[in-house]
């Protein structure tokens, strides 16, 4: 499922991800062209995946999917489990473009009946009528009080354009709902979307998306006040919508979708919808977030190739799957040549004081010509994969592992268990993998390149 997308033309639009019983579940929007179906309504409905090992999935007819007429997308939402009942809560997007919350439920959480009334609830007063979505679900369990945050704006907030909120709704059944003050506003110019909220290990996060990063907060306590950490993205910006849950043995799972270049150009921009993007979640000692590769979904590989190698300019030297590269006063370059066009790529990196950038280049050709590069720049704390950033990424001064998996067009790269950066990159096909260094001295260490 790692990179997952239906046959065509579907795509994986936003995901939910859900874990009850020891089965992981993804529910996602089943997208058509790239939310333009139903003259741009969106069309979409809720498909359904699980798996109890993240390794075999069984894929399940449609969860939720559009019967009325009138439902012009049965848009983002979560499940919700309680005394044996599995909730869909959702949105859905009239003709007229205006949104209202409504719900689904299961008894297996395969098979959902849509409640009446259907919509449940629609915005109140001085909420927009077209900002009214991804509903989520939590519960407090010192007062028993289900809560429920919605996408929303406030139409007459005090900065213009800044009133896009997490919408507070409270209920003591799963029934009757009232609307308090909104749960956060987070001051951004766009709506924070699809939030997730959940407590681990005497933390409690929340998750929103703006411009379609998830950001997180953290607290002490289930309703707030809420800490904006240092790093509060969990991936690159082209990894939409992050949403998680839990999994065995006290685990975080994440998913995202990776959009669709536009016309399959490197600098198409990106559509809505395309490829599933799992994370692991990982927690540090100060209750702060990072993520990793989930290891049971990292493509199985081969055996490490012996590839012949070629240094490019002076100071660079390879032996026994290390390479060395000098180059304090300019560029400094060697390659890699047979690199499967599908592949993992396993090493460390080892740079010495004051190096100012180093990287790689893959999907490579000619002697350092064309290539999709992952630079690397210690003094800004930033990595950069094909003008894709990641932003204050500590340690990079210091040893680290990078892993990297080349699926189709999709780059996806590992730093040291802790970040994760991906990339959709469509149109080089070299096999030349570059290693390089600027202005410094590096040591990539225990190449290892194998075939998937």
């Amino acid at each position: 499922m790692q990179y997952f997308k239906p046959e065509d033309p579907f795509f994986v639009g936003d995901c939910m991800p859900f874990f009850h019983d020891g089965t992981f579940h993804l529910y996602y929007l089943l997208d058509e062209n790239h939310h333009q179906s139903l003259n741009g309504l969106g069309g979409h409905q809720w498909a359904h995946a699980s798996s109890t090992d993240l390794v075999h999935w069984h894929h399940h007819p449609l969860a939720i999917p559009i019967t009325e007429d009138w439902e012009g997308s049965i848009c983002t939402g979560s499940v919700f489990h309680h005394a044996g009942m599995y909730y869909g809560y959702y949105a859905t997007r009239m003709p007229d473009r205006k949104q209202h919350l409504s719900l689904a439920t299961s008894v297996d959480s395969i098979n959902f009946v849509k409640t009446q009334p259907n919509p449940f609830a629609s915005p109140g007063e001085g909420y927009s009528p077209y900002h009214y979505r991804d509903p989520c679900l939590f519960r407090d369990k010192r007062t028993g009080l289900f809560h429920m945050l919605v996408t929303a704006s406030l139409e007459n907030y005090s900065l213009e354009g800044r009133g896009g909120c997490l919408a507070h709704l409270t209920s003591p059944d799963l029934k009757d709902w009232e609307v308090t003050e909104p749960f956060i506003i987070p001051g951004d110019s766009a709506v924070p979307e699809c939030p997730d909220y959940f407590e681990w290990n005497g933390w409690y996060y929340l998750i929103f998306s703006t411009f379609g990063i998830a950001r997180y907060r953290m607290s002490r306590d289930p309703l707030g006040p809420w800490t904006r950490p240092a790093v509060e993205t969990f991936d690159g910006p082209v990894a939409r919508v992050m949403k998680t849950a839990g999994f065995n043995d006290n685990r975080r799972i994440g998913v995202a979708f990776l959009g669709t270049r536009r016309d399959g150009k490197d600098d198409g921009g990106f559509q809505y919808a395309g490829n599933a993007i799992f994370r692991e979640i990982i927690q540090h000692e100060d209750g702060s977030l990072g993520t990793k590769f989930p290891p049971e979904m990292i493509p199985a590989s081969g055996e490490a190739l012996d590839l012949p190698f070629t240094a490019l300019t002076e100071g660079v030297m390879e032996q026994n799957r290390s390479v060395w590269i000098e180059a304090r006063h300019g560029l400094g370059a060697g390659m890699l040549t047979g690199v499967p066009h599908n592949a993992r790529i396993s090493l460390q990196v080892k740079p010495k004081a004051n190096s100012a950038s180093f990287g790689l280049g893959f999907r490579g050709s000619g002697n350092y010509g064309k290539s999709y590069e992952l630079r690397i720049s210690p003094y800004e704390g930033k990595v950069e994969l094909h003008k894709q950033p990641l932003f204050s990424v500590e340690g990079l001064d210091q040893p680290f592992a990078l892993d990297v998996i080349l699926a189709d067009d999709i780059i996806d790269v590992c730093i040291d268990n802790r970040r994760c950066l991906v990339n959709r990159c469509p149109e080089l096909r070299g096999d030349r993998l570059f290693l390089f260094c600027q202005n410094g001295d590096v040591n990539f260490d225990l190449v290892k390149i194998r075939p998937i």
